[in-house]
């Protein structure tokens, strides 16, 4: 399974599959961390690809104490998806 990654040149978290990029805009607030926009290339659209950037994001958010502020729509339906993450919610 790929491993998500901060890209802090461009602010985002991004997700390399099959020679695509899933990725994740991000910005740092005081505790928290501003999700504004989730984009997956249409080669990656159905394939789980953005769920699994998620899935790394939150892990991120977790382990270094951030709140997520989910403004884009992708963002906030996963963690409604998702009970496990729905702590973080800032």
């Amino acid at each position: 399974m790929a491993e998500v990654t901060d890209n802090t040149a461009r602010g985002r978290f991004e997700l390399t599959e099959a020679g695509e990029v899933a990725f994740a805009d991000y910005r740092r607030d005081v505790g928290r961390l501003v999700i504004p926009h989730v984009e997956a290339p249409i080669s990656l659209r159905g394939t789980g690809a953005a769920g699994r950037l998620m899935k790394g994001v939150l892990s991120i958010a977790r382990r270094e104490g951030l709140q997520v502020v989910p403004l884009c729509s992708y963002a906030a339906a996963y963690i409604r998806r998702n009970a496990e993450h729905q702590d973080l919610l800032g």
